[in-house]
């Protein structure tokens, strides 16, 4: 793997969590996206880049770093998005999407909340390094039904 793949997958990842920041204030889509991005943004990202053959899955383990990779830097994004954004809606319009994350953020100490994202960080590389390494056993069936016809 070349390291232009992985700022690729870094940027793209990036990116994702900074979208999915943005649209989990939104009060009816915000669970369910904030769900898409724990468990599934490694399938998006990697089912994108493998239709666009950029990226070449060669291995379960390779395939597995790299959800994890995608997992992790998603949710940063996503973290360094988000949480302003609530302290806002709070702060200034008295409005909150998600009472325990608003009512989390108000009164916790910035170190905890940063100890508390890193986990959840850590938590959807876990889950995203299972769902890509879904991803790739789903894309050599995919192949092989392919070759056979």
């Amino acid at each position: 793997m070349n390291i232009s793949l992985i700022k690729l997958i870094v940027m793209f990842s990036a990116f994702i969590g900074v979208v999915a920041g943005f649209l989990s204030v939104i009060p009816f889509i915000g669970g369910w996206i904030f769900f898409i991005l724990m468990c599934l943004s490694a399938v998006i990202e990697m089912g994108f880049l493998i239709k666009i053959k950029v990226l070449p899955l060669d291995s379960v383990q390779e395939s597995a770093t790299i959800g994890g990779l995608i997992g992790f830097i998603s949710f940063i994004a996503f973290s360094i998005v988000y949480m302003p954004l609530v302290l806002i809606l709070l702060k200034v319009f008295k409005y909150y999407t998600n009472y325990g994350v608003a009512l989390a953020l108000n009164n916790s100490s910035f170190w905890i909340i940063i100890f508390v994202s890193l986990f959840m960080a850590i938590l959807s590389a876990t889950i995203n390094a299972f769902t890509g390494f879904l991803t790739y056993y789903v894309s050599e069936l995919i192949k092989n039904i392919q070759t056979k016809q």
